[in-house]
Formats: structure tokens, sequence, C-alpha cells
């Protein structure tokens, strides 16, 4: 539903759903993909059982596997990025390659690109986190400023906040 939904050189793909201008309108052989909103899933191709739900959520996605993004802009630069799952405003933005990632709130994990197995729930939590991994960040705030740093566990509101590259 929406003009362009689904609109792609369908070539096996099967249970697909589209709704909004744009959505997997790029989608070829990948199954089982929902996507609500304006350019939800557009750049889709062969990634399979994502959800998408949001204007722009999960825009980048071309072979990424397994994600759930809940959201405007949620997980949107994600291209090849498996099982992460992304809810709120703008949550795991910059996204390309990490996997296993979770983000719960305004702008949690925005930055990060490749960073693995991260865990954020808060507005801002690891909002600046790139390539750090195994991180768990919990309460606003929380490890906001780390980028690089791995293997980091912060709860409280702003707890390890200029934690930048710290392990």
């Amino acid at each position: 539903i929406g003009y362009a939904a689904l609109g792609g050189a369908i070539n096996g793909g099967e249970y697909n759903v589209a709704i909004g201008n744009y959505s997997l309108d790029a989608n070829t052989t990948a199954d089982n993909n929902v996507a609500v909103g304006y350019n939800a899933l557009t750049a889709n191709i062969t990634g399979y059982r994502n959800t998408a739900v949001g204007s722009q959520a999960l825009e980048a996605n071309t072979t990424g596997s397994g994600n759930t993004a809940s959201g405007y802009q949620a997980l949107e630069a994600n291209t090849v990025g498996g099982n992460n799952t992304a809810s709120g405003y703008q949550a795991l933005n910059a996204n390309t390659e990490g996997h296993r990632n979770t983000a719960v709130g305004n702008q949690a994990l925005y930055l990060n690109t490749t960073g693995d197995n991260n865990t954020a729930f808060g507005a801002w939590t690891m909002s600046a986190n790139t390539t750090g991994e195994k991180n768990v960040g919990l309460g606003r705030g929380a490890l906001q400023s780390n980028s690089t740093g791995d293997d980091n566990t912060a709860s409280g509101y702003q707890a390890l906040y200029s934690n930048q590259n710290g392990d």
C-alpha cells in the first residue's frame, strides 16, 4: 500500500508486507519482511526477517537480516548489520555493520557504526559509541561519551558519562 511500495523486481521474495511510499521497493528475493512508513526498508534487496516501523526505519538496509527497528530513522544507515533491535527516535541511527545490538530510547547508540553486542536503555545512552563492543548502559545518558571503549557496564543517570575509550 503506497506509491512504489514493494514495487521492485520481485524474484521469489515471499511473505512481505509494505505500507508507505517507497517501502520495500528494491526488494528482490528477501522473505518475511515488514515495512511500515515512508522509505522503510527502501534499499532492502536480500535481507530477510526484518521489521521496520517508522519513517526511514532501516532505510539503507540491503542485506542485513533479523533486524527490528521502530521509530523515526531507527537503524536508518544499517546496510549489512544483523540481529539488531532499535526502538526510539534515531536509535542505532548510524549503525552500518554492527550486529546483535539493542538500543531503546531517543538516540540510544546513535553513532554506533560497527560495534557489536551492545545494550543501551535510555535516552542518549551510549549515543557517541562508534566501535565499542560488549557495553551495557542503563539510564539516561549512561556511557553517553563512550566511543571505542569495550566491556563497560554503567547503570544510572549519566553513569560513566565521560568515559570515551576506557575498557
